[in-house]
């Protein structure tokens, strides 16, 4: 369940409609099906059924979204691990569902991904993989990224991979908080991958 009530197709309008065909239609849709997108319920997975009540902000961000996904220059592993570390941040638990099996198939290192799941730094092979975890580490925590860091990144990435990173990490942590206020759930069956803390929402956990 969420928040906000699911928009479902046979009520969307025009906007909605064009909407919903930029997500399902866009370089996501390669290998999945129409179906794939909606809940049981009969809205779009995620963050999208926000998107609908805002279609002019939504279409933007879907397309950034996409762009970041599967346009950008970032190795995956560097993205996906990127992403996990916002998701882990915000406790945002869709987003980490859905990109812990992504940054898997991209080869992020399972000891990786079970340390940003717990909050602990991994012990990284790669170095390039141990500076994006720095780089975003202390953006995320601090706002701010040091000099060293910074020259650090641009040597790794150059000026408009830095740029990109940045970017990243941004709109993941927007879609975080859309999951997170809207009470977004994991699909129905799924565990979800964090403690509730108290959180009084509808994630599915056989209540």
């Amino acid at each position: 369940m969420s928040r906000i009530p699911y928009i479902t197709t046979e009520n969307f309008t025009e906007v909605q409609k064009q909407l919903c065909e930029s997500i399902t239609g866009g370089k996501r849709s390669h290998g999945r099906s129409f179906e794939s997108f909606f809940t049981n319920e009969g809205g779009l997975k995620g963050p999208f059924n926000a998107y609908m009540y805002n279609p002019a902000i939504g279409e933007a961000a879907q397309r950034l979204g996409e762009v970041l996904r599967f346009e950008g220059a970032l190795p995956a592993p560097l993205r996906e691990l990127a992403i996990l570390m916002v998701a882990a941040k915000w406790k945002a638990h869709y987003e980490w569902w859905a990109h812990e099996k992504i940054g898997r198939k991209h080869g992020l290192d399972e000891g990786v991904i079970q340390s940003l799941k717990a909050g602990e730094p991994p012990d990284f092979d790669d170095p390039a993989q141990a500076l994006v975890f720095a780089f975003s580490r202390e953006l995320l925590e601090t706002g701010h990224v040091s000099g060293r860091l910074y020259a650090k990144a641009v040597d790794l990435l150059e000026e408009a991979g830095v740029v990109e990173l940045v970017f990243l990490l941004g709109y993941y942590a927007t879609i975080a908080m859309i999951l997170n206020v809207f009470e977004i759930s994991v699909p129905d069956g799924e565990q979800a991958p964090f403690p509730q803390k108290g959180r009084e929402n509808h994630v599915n956990n056989g209540d």
